[in-house]
């Protein structure tokens, strides 16, 4: 029998680029999938990710129904599936058992990277979590942007208003630790970046980047200079003080409201060029040459990412990133780094976030946004005494593969009395799970990108409408959050939120946003409907002040508490190193620890290797392919080894996501594929020591031949 061919438009939701992509499907299946030319804002491009969109809605592994966790004849675990209502009053009595016998920092909380590209796991969570009000909240935050959104909430007033890079008007592009050709952009939604880099440089603009590796990135730059992981503030810091040593400070339209330059010249006065060429390994002439050709540029953008962001001065290195562009003039300003203005105006309704209200329990870790590091949430599960974790809610994630000391997580979560996993994968994490309740696949729901559009670099909009009906008996996640706070808030004799679908809740954000009811686009769902491409809102524009959320709507650049961390710089920079230091790899059919269960994705030469440079390989007497021991104060792993010329000496490189093939796991072509996890050899008090982000590049490890 013949089934009718249907075409579906849909942004594709699996990284931060948010492409659009045309979805031609027959009956139950899909039969092809390709770049929408009329997206305005990735104008037909897609990466090989968006093609396995199929394979996720298809993937055998994929769970259609929640399980509970029993013994088996054998006497070890096993999942057995179980129908939704006892599911999910299974899930709710475990958590509310919990918080009548030992209170609510009992509880838990973890939500993985996907929550953010899932918009019904943004707008529903506090349907469940406003019940469960935890200290023991954890997010993935913690291990990539943390530094980002304490910058912005101490120098913008919100912790979502990111500087995005104005690429396509730039002349000049400082590029640090971030490799967007892989990556698809990162706290920046910029697809197609590499024919917009291209761009870049034909119009006579350059791009330096700055990375101990030779990236996809680097290898289209104009420029790129190799420094040693870890030692970025050195090199930002020379760069402030080049700028007041040499007259070249000009703030320009940002002169009127801008404080503290006299405290950061003072701060600086000894940070030299020299002194930072002693530490990053770039020679000081070029650090001169880098900081006068940036300061002389028309319109220059200084824009640092995961590199920069997880490792021990992440957060001292996004203060100093937004410094250079102030001092430039070149924040505010087209061609230089703009803030969005997005039809979903969360910086108007979402809360500017908060640090340092409380802190964890055995370390004092301080909270960002309610949150406390995930680098301290084992020890929070193993440590006796009042608030100690007994049960745990993931939502999204395996922190098991994505977080510090994951094998010393993996072991915690056991001896935990409960746990409830909101996930349709039996992973690393959710294999220890009581119960597991799967929603339904990214094409069985609806979607509109919350979190993108405020990092993306154009103003655009567009609501995907389901490829696929809802299968019978199956739940969104938005619905799994609603069941689950109906039966915890009963049980605990509180209101429970009113079932609200989250189209409903994004038609309201439209029409009261910036481009709503009283704006002549009139945007509401109805409206991004009937352009199922989504709609251009136009470049992003100059804002600022009236932007700000800061008191007296000025930008303070001058923080205590980065002054204060100036001091533990010098002297963890002094300290003598030993071994080599370990950074990360990102690779464009990759996103964390959760698309290796496809073969398209997976497909090719191995991935999972531990790269070195030739230098270091000719001393050490290794070979491409030999396998050898990783050590760190956190533990072992064994490797295969990649020698090639992109590496600089005494640096070695090993990808994010990978540790699979753990028993109880349902992920059989990811187990095939298993590699090793980089967060086995990653240390839980290796950290940015001013909000407890976890610094996973930079770690000191020892290498030996097997």
């Amino acid at each position: 029998m013949n089934q009718e061919r249907q075409t579906h438009y849909r942004a594709c939701h699996l990284c931060e680029a948010i492409c659009g992509v045309v979805i031609e499907t027959e009956g139950p299946d899909v039969v092809s999938i390709k770049g929408d030319s009329d997206d305005p804002l990735s104008r037909g491009h897609i990466c090989p990710k968006a093609v396995a969109l199929q394979d996720i809605h298809s993937d055998p592994d994929r769970l259609r129904k929640p399980v509970k966790r029993v013994r088996g004849a054998d006497g070890g675990y096993e999942h057995q599936p179980i129908e939704w209502d006892e599911a999910l009053d299974l899930a709710a009595m475990g958590l509310v058992e919990t918080i009548k016998n030992h209170g609510v920092d009992a509880v838990g909380i973890y939500m993985g990277n996907p929550t953010v590209h899932n918009y019904g796991m943004m707008t529903h969570q506090s349907a469940l979590f406003k019940h469960i009000r935890t200290r023991n909240r954890y997010s993935a935050t913690s291990v990539d942007q943390l530094p980002h959104h304490l910058i912005s909430l101490w120098l913008f007033g919100h912790k979502l208003m990111f500087p995005i890079p104005d690429i396509d008007r730039t002349d000049y592009f400082l590029m640090i630790g971030a490799n967007p050709v892989a990556s698809n952009g990162s706290i920046w939604t910029v697809p197609d970046v590499r024919k917009r880099i291209k761009s870049l440089t034909e119009r006579g603009g350059k791009l330096v980047v700055i990375d101990p590796r030779r990236t996809e990135t680097a290898e289209l730059a104009t420029a790129h200079h190799a420094v040693k992981p870890g030692t970025d503030a050195a090199l930002l810091l020379a760069m402030i003080h080049l700028l007041f040593r040499d007259n070249l400070v000009q703030l320009g339209h940002l002169t009127d409201f801008v404080d503290g330059l006299s405290d950061i010249q003072q701060a600086v006065v000894h940070y030299t060029p020299e002194w930072a060429a002693s530490h990053t390994g770039m020679a000081e002439e070029d650090i001169v040459q880098l900081t006068h050709d940036f300061a002389a540029a028309d319109k220059a953008i200084c824009y640092g990412r995961m590199g920069v962001s997880t490792q021990r001065f992440g957060t001292l290195c996004q203060w100093a990133i937004q410094v250079v562009n102030v001092l430039t003039g070149n924040l505010d300003r087209e061609g230089g780094s703009l803030f969005t203005l997005p039809a979903v105006d969360q910086v108007v309704g979402a809360s500017p976030g908060g640090f340092g209200r409380h802190t964890s329990r055995v370390r004092q870790l301080p909270e960002f946004d309610r949150e406390l590091p995930v680098a301290c949430l084992a020890e929070e599960i193993r440590t006796p005494g009042e608030g100690q974790i007994r049960a745990l809610f993931t939502g999204a994630g395996n922190p098991v593969l994505s977080t510090p000391a994951g094998d010393d997580l993996d072991g915690a979560l056991e001896g935990l009395d409960f746990m409830v996993s909101l996930d349709p994968w039996i992973n690393e994490t959710t294999r220890h799970a009581d119960v597991i309740l799967p929603p339904t696949s990214p094409l069985e729901h609806d979607h509109y990108d919350l979190a993108f559009h405020v990092n993306a670099m154009r103003n655009t909009a567009r609501f995907s409408e389901a490829v696929f009906d809802k299968p019978e008996g199956a739940l969104h996640d938005w619905e799994i959050f609603q069941g689950l706070g109906e039966r915890v808030a009963d049980a605990l004799d509180l209101e429970a939120r009113k079932a609200v679908p989250p189209h409903v809740i994004i038609d309201r954000g439209l029409k009261a946003g910036p481009y709503g009811d009283n704006s002549e686009h009139k945007l509401s769902i109805e409206a991004l409907r009937a352009t199922p491409s989504g709609v251009d809102l136009g470049p992003l524009k100059p804002q600022l002040p009236e932007r700000l959320k800061t008191p007296e709507q000025r930008i303070n650049l001058a923080l205590s508490a980065i002054f204060d961390d100036l001091g533990r710089l010098e002297q963890q920079l002094n300290e003598a190193s030993q071994g080599y230091r370990l950074i990360g790899r990102r690779h464009v059919r990759d996103c964390n620890s959760w698309m290796h269960n496809f073969t398209r994705l997976v497909k090719g030469p191995q991935r999972c290797t531990l790269q070195v440079s030739p230098d270091d390989a000719a001393r050490e007497g290794w070979l491409t392919g030999s396998r050898v021991s990783v050590s760190s104060r956190a533990g072992s792993i064994e490797v295969e080894l990649e020698i090639t010329d992109t590496m600089m000496s005494g640096v070695v490189s090993l990808p994010h996501g990978y540790g699979h093939g753990r028993p109880g796991t349902l992920s059989g072509v990811a187990n095939a594929h298993a590699g090793v996890s980089c967060n086995a050899i990653t240390e839980a008090t290796y950290l940015d020591e001013l909000t407890g982000n976890a610094a996973l590049n930079g770690v000191g490890v020892v290498i030996a031949s097997l």
